[in-house]
């Protein structure tokens, strides 16, 4: 069996039974980033397989706050699937989880195909729909968040789940490098921050998504929501927790925890 399958199933069983594995760079050194990236792409397609359904991808690692938190220099990505994917205003179960953080983002709802290499600034605004605010809940299947970049990678990118809130905009006379959220945890204020932190400009992750994806020939299709980055850092999650995030222009979202 190889790294690349062996590495699939054990994530799949820790996500499965809640219970956390050593770092993949510590079972398997040699681990190479391609090798993680299909090893993220085994669990997909076995996820699919089994009646999964893709209905985005997310950028992670975007913004320095977020590569400091965790020990890596360059974004990474992975897949959303229907079943990770909340209603703002529906209470979630944190025995969802193993350990989990939230993030404050932009998304993107696509209404064109992107797929790289060759993606542009321009072609990601002539795609995009609208944007809305969403939290991402993070969560990782490597004992105490103890990653490397090939570690993160493998395990989707960290992801877990989303909420997407506010109101949907379009990008018409709007600056995102400028757009301002203000993120509270049970009604206290915790962290600003503004959308020129997610790699200088939100419409640039998704640009380099698309075109990072293209060597794995997956693009980014019509319909699907991407989330573009943090804006600050990952904020651990806790029973009772209610967590709000407001934006300049988009409006709001809201996750609450059980």
């Amino acid at each position: 069996m190889s790294v690349i399958q062996e590495a699939a199933i054990r994530l799949l069983e820790a996500e499965e039974t809640k219970q956390v594995i050593e770092p993949l760079t510590v079972s398997y050194p040699g681990i190479t980033v391609d090798e993680a990236y299909h090893t993220q792409l085994e669990i997909i397609r076995q996820k699919v397989e089994n009646g999964g359904v893709i209905v985005g991808k997310k950028i992670g690692a975007t913004s320095k706050a977020i590569q400091n938190m965790f020990g890596v220099n360059q974004p990474d990505y992975g897949h959303l699937l229907a079943d990770m994917m909340f209603v703002e205003g529906e209470e979630i179960s944190l025995q969802n989880y193993i350990q989990p953080k939230v993030e404050f983002e932009i998304a993107f709802i696509l209404k064109k195909d992107l797929k790289g290499p060759n993606v542009s600034i321009l072609d990601v605004i002539d795609a995009t729909d609208y944007i809305v605010p969403a939290i991402e809940v993070i969560d990782s299947r490597i004992e105490d968040w103890k990653i490397k970049f090939e570690d993160t990678v493998a395990d989707n990118g960290s992801s877990a789940s989303a909420i997407i809130g506010g109101k949907p905009t379009k990008l018409e006379g709007i600056d995102l490098t400028r757009i301002g959220m203000v993120a509270y945890q049970n009604g206290e204020m915790i962290d600003t921050g503004a959308g020129a932190a997610v790699l200088g400009n939100p419409l640039r992750a998704v640009a380099w998504l698309a075109n990072s994806l293209s060597k794995y020939d997956v693009s980014l299709n019509a319909g699907e929501i991407i989330l573009s980055g943090a804006l600050t850092r990952a904020v651990e999650v806790k029973k009772n927790d209610t967590f709000t995030a407001e934006f300049a222009h988009i409006g709001s979202v809201t996750a609450s925890f059980k």
